[in-house]
């Protein structure tokens, strides 16, 4: 199940370090899943669960960056911080370049650890956050009719409604009925705050030169 607390998920096939890790990340009151290898953390993986996954560079079966190519593939948006104990600055270079948060080398500091791992929950969240922003503003803007959304497709480019009127070929009161429509399906407060929302979702179009 999904939840809004963010999780810590360890990828690691030795399991005193996963041990280790379960006990690190409870001293300072973070969530953590546990697994011994990438296919198993894949069959259980959930795309909205906020956190960050700390992985294995070198595993059995599935290494640490084929499971990073398999998040790839899927879209996966989770920060990855691996962990190697060889020191391998190609693997290394090769995991950031395809997108890694960060690369630790065995043995770590504790503290240094978490310090990483709380960045990268933050990244996550706020990332998270504007996902979920932009998945709410398509919603309302699926509400609109389509003269609503070519209303406010020219109200975003500042045209007023006499403007806008003469544009469609309607009445000014017309278009007043519209434009009150279509701030209260998009419950928006203001011309401003339906241009940064249709910008957000790249809808806005752009102004007449």
């Amino acid at each position: 199940m999904k939840s809004d607390k963010p999780t810590v998920m360890v990828v690691d096939d030795d399991l005193g370090v996963r041990n280790a890790m379960r006990l690190l990340l409870k001293s300072v009151g973070l969530d953590c899943m546990l697994f011994a290898s990438a296919q198993e953390f894949l069959d259980s993986w959930q795309p909205s669960q906020v956190g960050c996954l700390v992985l294995d560079i070198r595993m059995p079966g599935m290494s640490g960056l084929e499971l990073q190519e398999q998040l790839n593939l899927r879209g996966a948006v989770i920060p990855v911080i691996f962990l190697s104990g060889h020191g391998d600055i190609p693997m290394a270079v090769e995991a950031i370049q395809h997108g890694a948060f960060d690369f630790l080398q065995k043995p770590i500091r504790d503290q240094d650890l978490l310090d990483r791992i709380q960045r990268a929950i933050a990244k996550h969240q706020k990332l998270h956050k504007s996902l979920g922003e932009h998945e709410r503003i398509r919603g309302l803007l699926d509400l609109l009719t389509p003269r609503e959304r070519e209303v406010l497709g020219l109200m975003t480019q500042g045209k007023q409604n006499k403007a806008i009127a003469q544009v469609l070929d309607v009445s000014p009161r017309t278009i007043e009925i519209h434009r009150a429509r279509v701030m209260e399906k998009m419950n928006a407060h203001s011309v401003a705050e339906l241009v940064r929302m249709t910008l957000d979702v790249g809808e806005r179009q752009p102004a007449d030169q």
